[in-house]
Parts: structure tokens; sequence; C-alpha cells
């Protein structure tokens, strides 16, 4: 067979009419992320990985307040915890401070990405994230706990918090694949729940029952934000409510560990062991704090009463110190999160970005939510950290990306949100020609368009408004 160039004549013949191999189909079908690996990267136009416009101001201050606030919380709250253990009092802070560098930055290019290869991606992360929890079970530090993947002798990060998003992501991009099947189809359902569960059971194998009851109710609230038939409400409840009452009724077939903060629960007077020595000293040190707190860096609990104060009850310390009115201004703050998380998700008109966003917004709640729970003793101490406040590397990183994502699609958002209010303007004021004039000079760099310097049309400025006069419009447009 004759060649040509290097290749047969079959081949080229091939490649001309489009023809692939069915591997190759199936890997495009599956893995729709094919476009953006790396040798191709230097092909694609820049503004369809790159994600343009403002982000939201207000839930990333938000997100800098609670950081703050965090920091500041975990020195008071483990500076003596560091003194007794590593005779250095800024041991934890200055390893967070190293975490929130990292964190930041990671959020910085997560919200640079288009939240549209995420939506390519999503398949893959899950995979990814399936890979790691199995990986984990059998490359784990020593003991009986598998929450670490572990290599080299060294803590590399917990899968855990990487099945989190990951499930959030697969979830919003397989429903907006499915917009109808999901709310009729049983099957759907079906599928659904399968997932979820097996990465339930994944991660209960690590013995991380706090991590999977997150994510056995993220993936129930995914299911609802999807816009799952009304019918299938009483199933979820009832999922929900079954697996409370059979975690207490077969508690002894549970981790000792997990069995015991179940009895310490339920019976206040048992504590073999010291087993409610952690949430007693947390509720003396909600109740010092009185309103106002007994002040920044003075909590007496902190002195070795509560163990690992900057961890899992660092909420309880904050309270101490400052009183019922930080402790609210903190709840609030969280609140204002997730609300203006549900605006930006309302926003955008895209399925897979609203259902991205909301699935974090509820995470972050969630998470807060059960903390808040466990440390004022409301529900078993289950060891979940508070986000933004709890010591801890891979989870401020994985949440700070998460961070990145939202601020990805305010961008998108914002943009959206720009056109629609100045196509409802440009109605009652101006020409066509003078009207898309204006909506390409405020939408400064849209994805599919290109810059160049052109001359305004010509209209009588008399009859505008004072902003939409000719003087308002730069030279630099966009068409």
């Amino acid at each position: 067979m004759t060649k040509t160039k290097g290749k047969t004549k079959s081949e080229k013949t091939k490649r001309e009419s489009g023809e692939m191999s069915p591997a190759k189909k199936l890997f495009r079908q599956y893995y729709p992320f094919y476009k953006y690996v790396p040798k191709n990267i230097k092909r694609l136009d820049k503004r369809e990985v790159l994600a343009f416009g403002k982000i939201d101001t207000k839930f990333f201050l938000l997100v800098v307040i609670l950081l703050v606030i965090g920091l500041i919380a975990l020195f008071s709250a483990s500076y003596i915890n560091a003194i007794n253990k590593y005779e250095n009092e800024y041991y934890y802070i200055g390893r967070q401070l190293k975490y929130v560098l990292l964190g930041l930055t990671l959020m910085f290019i997560a919200s640079r990405v288009n939240y549209r290869v995420y939506k390519d991606m999503s398949f893959f992360f899950m995979t990814v994230a399936f890979g790691f929890l199995v990986l984990v079970l059998f490359f784990h530090g020593p003991g009986d706990f598998k929450r670490w993947l572990v290599i080299g002798g060294h803590n590399v990060f917990q899968p855990s918090e990487l099945a989190k998003i990951a499930l959030i992501m697969y979830c919003a991009w397989s429903m907006d694949r499915r917009k109808k099947a999901i709310c009729s189809d049983w099957k759907m359902m079906f599928l659904y729940m399968i997932v979820v569960g097996v990465m339930c059971g994944l991660i209960a194998l690590e013995k991380h029952v706090s991590a999977t009851i997150l994510v056995g109710l993220l993936g129930i609230a995914m299911t609802y934000l999807g816009g799952i038939d009304r019918k299938w409400y009483p199933l979820v409840i009832a999922c929900i409510v079954g697996g409370a009452v059979l975690m207490v009724v077969f508690r002894d077939k549970m981790p000792a560990y997990a069995a015991e903060r179940i009895i310490a629960w339920l019976d206040k007077s048992y504590d073999p062991g010291d087993a409610r020595w952690q949430t007693n000293n947390s509720l003396y040190a909600i109740g010092s704090g009185g309103l106002f707190g007994v002040g920044l860096g003075n909590s007496r609990q902190k002195h070795m009463y509560v163990s690992e104060p900057q961890n899992d009850f660092i909420f309880a310390i904050f309270c101490e110190e400052m009183g019922l009115v930080g402790a609210l201004v903190v709840i609030v703050l969280f609140v204002l999160l997730v609300k203006r998380a549900f605006d930006i998700a309302m926003r955008t008109k895209d399925t897979f970005a609203s259902l991205l966003v909301m699935g974090i917004a509820v995470q972050v709640g969630l998470q807060a939510a059960l903390n808040i729970a466990v440390v004022t003793d409301l529900i078993p101490n289950t060891g979940i950290s508070l986000p933004f406040f709890s010591y801890g590397g891979t989870s401020l990183c994985f949440l700070l990306i998460e961070v990145g994502m939202v601020l990805s699609v305010s961008r998108s958002a914002k943009i959206e949100t720009t056109e629609e209010s100045i196509c409802s303007k440009q109605k009652e004021f101006l020409s066509p020609q003078a009207a898309q004039a204006a909506i390409s000079t405020r939408l400064f760099l849209l994805p599919d368009i290109s810059v160049r310097r052109i001359r305004l049309p010509r209209y009588s400025s008399s009859a505008l408004p004072i902003k939409w006069r000719r003087s308002s419009f730069p030279r630099r447009v966009i068409r």
C-alpha cells in the first residue's frame, strides 16, 4: 500500500472522512474532557477554557470574613494545645496559614476556569473519586481508621473530601442531561441511589461515620434540587428516618467507637472511659460564655479539658470566648453565605451551573449545621469539622476550590444578568444599532466574541437618559 507523507492512503482517507475507531468513539462519549488535554490546549481559544466577567463580590467578602474569623478563632483555641504537644504556640496557626495560601491560590485558579470545563470533566472526577476511595483502603496509615491516603509514609489527603465535590458535580452533570427522567423515571432514581449508596459504603469502610452521613444527606439533597417528583418524597424521608433508626437500634453492630458515642448520647450518665468528656466540657464552655463571652483568648476549657479544641469542637471554644452574640454572628454569616450562593444559582440559566452552586451551598450549610449540632449535643458526636474554622489542610483546600467554582459561575451569571438588564432598557431608548453597541460595550469579554474598534452609530442623545448618552460609551467595544 502506497504511503503519502508517512501515512497510508487508507489512513488519510479515514481521517478526512471523519471516521474513528469504536474505542475512540467510546472514549469521546464518556470522557468529553478529551478536548482539554494539554496537547490540545494550545489549539484552543482561551475563551473556551477561561471564565470572564466580574466575580460576585458579596459572596467573596462573606468567604473572606469567615476565613479571617476562623483563623483568629483557631489560633485562640489551639495555642495551649500546641505548646503542650510541640512546644510551639504557632504550630497549628502556622500550618493553617500555609493551607490558606494554597487554598486561595487554588480558589483563584478555579474561579478563572470556565464552569463548562467542570461540566465536561464531571464524570472523570467521579471516576477518580471512586478510585481514590478504593485505593485508601489499601494504602492508609497504621490503626483501624483508613481515612488518609498514605504514600511514602506521608499523609497525602482524605479521599472523602474529593468524594463530596465529585458527587455534586456528577449529580449536576447527570441531571442536566436527563432533565425529565429524574422527575418521573424510577430507574433514574434507583441509579442515583446506587451511586450514592456505593460511595457511602466505601467511605463507611474507612470508618469515617461523619463523612458517610454527610455524603448520604448530600446525595438526597441533590436529588431534591434536581427536581425529583413529589411521589418520591415519602421514600426519601423514610430513608433518612430509617437510617437514623437503624444506627440507633443496631448500634452494637457498628464500630465500637461509633456505638459508644450513640450510647453516650442517649444516656447522659453513661461515661465509661470518658465517653462524654468532650461533649460535657463543650457544654460547659458554651454555658460559661454567657451573652458576651469571657474574652478572646481567655477560655478555660481549652486548657486540656476539651481535647483537640482546634478541630471539631472549635465552635464551643469560640462560644466561650465570644459568647452568644459571637456565636449568632457566625451562624448568620453562614446563613448569608448559603443564601448568596442560592442567589447566584438562581441568576444563571445553565442547569448544571445552578445545581453545582446549590450543591456546594448545601454541603457548606449542612456541614456547619451538623458541627454545631454535635457541639451542642443535639446529635451524637460524629467528628465533623466546621468549615473555615477547623484545623485541616485537605478540607480547607477542597472547600476553597468549591468557592472558586461558585465564583466561576458567578462571572457568567453576572454577564447574563447584565445582558438582560441592558436588553430591557435598550428597547425603550435606543435604536437597534445603538442598542447592539451598548450591549457589546457593557458585556466585556464574552466567550464567543471578538474585539475591534468601531464607530458608534449616530443617534439623538437628547431623548436618552444621561447614563445612556454617547459620552458614556467607551471607544473600545465588543461585537
